[in-house]
């Protein structure tokens, strides 16, 4: 059972995205899609037996390195980032407790490969791209588990 409702986290991530102009509808479903598989909808906003947090389970290191290694480098987005959700340094409790600033976080972690977003209605396509972006090689979901909790809670 979902903690969020699929249609009022999909709103929440459209607001979000057009709030840092960074909005398409495939970054939308991948979003979504994202939070259907990782945290099944905000069931787990803490991973068991890891340091993943939030509707995305994004682990603290890599919010870490979104800010050292993307954000230092553009105030204007870091100064976006502190005007939407008055948050100006990484902190996993913030991952977990705040969709907002997860949704952004998740969205400039995909925002940073160079490989385009698969089309939105591709599903198949999506879950490949998550699972080579996001999950990685060494993560254990899979495209499958990726479609099928998507079908299942989004």
């Amino acid at each position: 059972m979902p903690a969020i409702n699929a249609q009022y986290l999909r709103g929440l991530i459209h607001w979000t995205l057009r709030q840092i102009d960074m909005h398409s509808p495939a970054a939308e479903e991948l979003l979504l899609g994202t939070a259907a598989h990782e945290s099944h909808l905000g069931k787990y906003l803490r991973q068991i037996n890891g340091p993943a947090r939030g509707v995305y389970q994004m682990e603290p290191w890599v919010e870490q390195d979104i800010w050292e290694n993307y954000l230092s480098y553009r105030p204007a987005r870091i100064q976006r980032i502190i005007d939407i959700t008055g948050i100006n340094s990484p902190d996993p409790n913030h991952l977990q407790y705040n969709p907002v600033y997860a949704t952004i976080m998740a969205r400039l972690h995909y925002r940073r490969i160079s490989t385009p977003l698969p089309p939105a209605n591709d599903l198949e396509q999506l879950a490949h791209y998550w699972k080579a972006h996001y999950n990685t090689a060494a993560g254990r979901g899979t495209p499958d588990q990726f479609i099928t909790d998507y079908r299942r809670l989004a």
